[in-house]
């Protein structure tokens, strides 16, 4: 864990699991030790999950459709959005005020903000630790961007093709 108040991950090309999962991690074991930690994920729709393109597609069209349409439990269109599900999915979410506080200290960003691009940021802030979730890309994959449009999201809105 660094010294930093905030860490910053890129989530271009990055596992999506991987990296909620080594997200979630880093906001609990900070929110354990009484630190207080930001976490702030940039380019979401860049995000990959790997898997053939059909059942990827139909396996988030599923969760989309699982539940009523007006009355919900709603599942997330937007890729942030999906993103910061799935952290919080990896987070005791509902069982302690931790995994709800460790969700509150945690941003998902579509595209890359000015002040968070280049090797230089903010005071305070620093680029989190990805060594181990450098992989080659799958031979399968599909980035969220893709998923989010296939679920009816106009790219227009995020910025996407």
């Amino acid at each position: 864990m660094a010294e930093a108040g905030t860490l910053v991950y890129d989530a271009t090309d990055k596992v999506l699991g991987r990296l909620a999962s080594h997200v979630a991690k880093e906001l609990l074991s900070a929110r354990k030790a009484g630190s207080p930690l930001r976490v702030i994920v940039v380019n979401a729709e860049h995000a990959i999950v790997s898997g053939p393109r059909s059942k990827v597609f139909a396996d988030y069209d599923f969760k989309y459709k699982l539940n009523h349409p007006r009355k919900g439990p709603f599942f997330p269109r937007m890729p942030d959005q999906i993103m910061k599900r799935t952290v919080r999915g990896m987070l005791p979410y509902q069982k302690n005020s931790s995994g709800r506080n460790a969700v509150r200290d945690l941003r998902v960003l579509i595209g890359q903000p000015a002040n968070l691009s280049g090797e230089e940021l903010p005071d305070g802030h620093a680029w989190g630790d990805t060594i181990h979730l450098e992989r080659p890309l799958p031979l399968k994959f599909v980035r969220l961007g893709e998923i989010s449009s296939s679920l009816g999201v106009d790219a227009t809105r995020w910025g996407g093709q």
